[in-house]
């Protein structure tokens, strides 16, 4: 069995990579842009491509009977076809919130034909990244909606998840929305954060305008619509749900745990 791990560069596609090896599997080809920050293991085949070149994507299907599928929306369509004309018996794509802006992804693996699995999951642990620079520099987070509370997930969880439903055909037609293993605050992530550096770190609010411009100058376009849901999570937190740790066969990753293995990242 060929697998093909697109996205294989950084993140979670280069993490599914290490799940495979970990599981046995000896024929595991990575799709990346660049081999050398990819630093992949000896024995996984390396394709160079990009999914902006989808004739590169064609020519690393050859012979690939299972596919974990990185997120990438505009080509999207080309490369489903690609795969599904490549004889591949089974994509597994990380795609979101159904409904939702990566939508097109699990309406483009389905349209394509080729059995699927989708994966969905909310917020990542490693978002709380974009409070590093803060937490760096002083002991304040200022930052909106600290009530908003949701049930990250960790990158590492979505990778194995990935990589054990690749090895089953006991997932076909499947969507999975995948969270974390519990529901907490903005305020309180900050806090664990805090608490593992021995640090007391306050979250100063921000609202109104400034809590927009905060956000616009993060993330641009996109920010406005992050505000609007960290908004319904103040007043609808998001429930964790035991699809993670069932699939796994094991307990998801907590925050605290994730905060400990990433802590220098704060430092």
């Amino acid at each position: 069995m060929r697998i093909l791990v697109t996205g294989a560069t950084a993140n979670i596609g280069r993490m599914v990579v290490d799940e495979l090896l970990d599981l046995g599997v000896a024929d595991v080809r990575a799709f990346t842009v660049d081999p050398a920050r990819a630093a992949l293991p000896a024995g996984v085949e390396v394709v160079t491509g990009f999914f902006n070149r989808p004739d590169t994507v064609a020519a690393a299907l050859d012979g690939v009977d299972r596919m974990y599928l990185a997120p990438h929306i505009p080509t999207v369509d080309a490369v489903c076809r690609a795969a599904a004309e490549a004889g591949v018996r089974h994509i597994v794509d990380l795609a979101g919130v159904k409904g939702l802006h990566w939508q097109a992804i699990e309406d483009a693996v389905e349209a394509c034909g080729v059995p699927f699995t989708h994966l969905e999951p909310g917020e990542f642990m490693a978002n709380a990244t974009g409070w590093a620079p803060q937490i760096r520099a002083g002991d304040e987070v200022r930052d909106a909606w600290g009530d908003a509370a949701n049930a990250p997930i960790a990158q590492e969880d979505i990778a194995a998840i990935a990589a054990r439903v690749l090895l089953s055909d006991d997932h076909f037609g499947r969507s999975y929305e995948l969270t974390g293993p519990e529901t907490i605050s903005r305020r309180q992530q900050v806090a664990m954060i805090g608490a593992e550096l021995g640090r007391d770190l306050t979250y100063v609010e921000l609202a109104g305008d400034v809590a927009a411009a905060h956000y616009r100058e993060l993330m641009g376009e996109f920010g406005d619509w992050y505000l609007n849901g960290l908004a319904q999570l103040a007043e609808h937190p998001q429930p964790a749900l035991p699809t993670a740790a069932t699939l796994l066969n094991r307990p998801a990753m907590s925050f605290a745990a994730w905060v400990r293995r990433h802590v220098d990242l704060f430092r």
